[in-house]
């Protein structure tokens, strides 16, 4: 079947692609959008390694638009509706995308509610099989080109998406210390700018609380649009960019850990000073903190975590002689706050 939308011309049939997309973990947090998933201040992530989303999509030519989704076998009638208004919110840049069925069949390699993103593997997924759609359908583009929009995509779906296209350190949010920096996909940080130090890092999530957190992302970048302390965070954010741009060159890990730490407390801190007000820490993420400070403080070693919008703890430290120390302290004094001896071990390697 061959159709004209606009200018451009494409020709759709029955179809069935399969791409793969890690989850990332923000340093510097994005929290807080404005309409078209906007950011409100820029943010850089890690893109982990191991934990991702495998997703196939089937796509049936037809005359009606429908979508059917699959999450490990079982079929997710909610997220199939939160699909469909996704699809029909960039026809603007797929015309061809309400043109036929959707099956779509999707497995995380790592557990649900484990936090880890994956909104942003998930929509990353679904974005890299768009594509490799669209090239059938309307023609191929430039590597570069179509790693921007696939990142494009992505952000309209989950804007940390947009970051989770790229390997290594990857920006998102337009500020004046990445060049090319844009609102509207993310970019890779400037490889030249990193120091060997943080080019091998593991992330290692503590599974303090498996179940579903009590406020979504979505509600929680919503509370922002209040929060009396909200201008003064996009500014920090801004700040903290510039003071990490030179950890990242240096190889500063003492400041780049307190400045990630800083980041994620100030995280929960919005949500404690939002109305209505959240508490995503459970006792035992307070616990964790404060056991990696007393052992970084006593050992020196270099050991730090971050935490996403809930009560799982990121654990950060380089991949190095020092590494095995690191591990068997975690074994031994940490995973007994965890709620099953739950852990997921990742790493960021570029």
């Amino acid at each position: 079947m061959t159709e004209f939308s606009g200018n451009t011309y494409f020709k759709i049939s029955s179809q069935k692609v399969a791409q793969s997309c890690p989850s990332n973990i923000a340093l510097i947090k994005y929290w807080g959008k404005y309409a078209g998933q906007i950011p409100a201040n820029p943010s850089i992530s890690y893109t982990l390694s191991n934990c991702k989303t495998n997703t196939e999509l089937e796509f049936i030519a037809e005359d009606k638009f429908s979508v059917q989704t699959f999450l490990a076998g079982k079929e997710e009638v909610k997220f199939a509706s939160k699909i469909e208004k996704y699809f029909k919110s960039i026809e603007e840049y797929l015309p061809w995308i309400l043109k036929g069925k959707y099956i779509i069949r999707t497995e995380n390699t790592f557990p649900h509610s484990s936090g880890i993103a994956s909104s942003a593997s998930g929509f990353g997924a679904v974005a890299k099989c768009l594509m490799a759609l669209d090239e059938i359908f309307s023609g191929s583009l430039d590597c570069d080109t179509k790693l921007r929009k696939e990142s494009f995509l992505a952000r309209l779906g989950s804007g940390s998406a947009c970051r989770s296209l790229y390997d290594g350190l990857v920006v998102w949010g337009e500020t004046r210390e990445v060049a090319g920096s844009s609102d509207l996909y993310a970019v890779p940080y400037p490889d030249s700018d990193i120091h060997d130090v943080f080019r091998n890092f593991n992330d290692w999530v503590l599974l303090i609380h498996e179940g579903e957190k009590s406020v979504s992302s979505t509600v929680g970048h919503s509370l922002m649009n209040t929060n009396p302390y909200a201008e003064r965070r996009f500014q920090e954010a801004h700040e903290n960019f510039s003071t990490l741009k030179r950890i990242l060159k240096t190889g500063d890990l003492t400041a780049f850990f307190q400045l990630v730490e800083h980041e994620a407390l100030t995280l929960h801190a919005m949500m404690m000073m939002s109305e209505p007000a959240f508490i995503l820490m459970k006792s035992g993420t307070l616990n964790v903190i404060n056991k990696i400070w007393e052992f970084r403080k006593e050992t020196g070693l270099p050991l730090s975590f971050t935490l996403d919008a809930g009560a799982n703890v990121h654990l950060l430290f380089p991949a190095n002689k020092q590494e095995d120390r690191i591990k068997e302290f975690i074994v031994k004094e940490l995973l007994q706050f965890t709620q099953n001896n739950g852990v997921v071990k990742d790493v960021m390697n570029f």
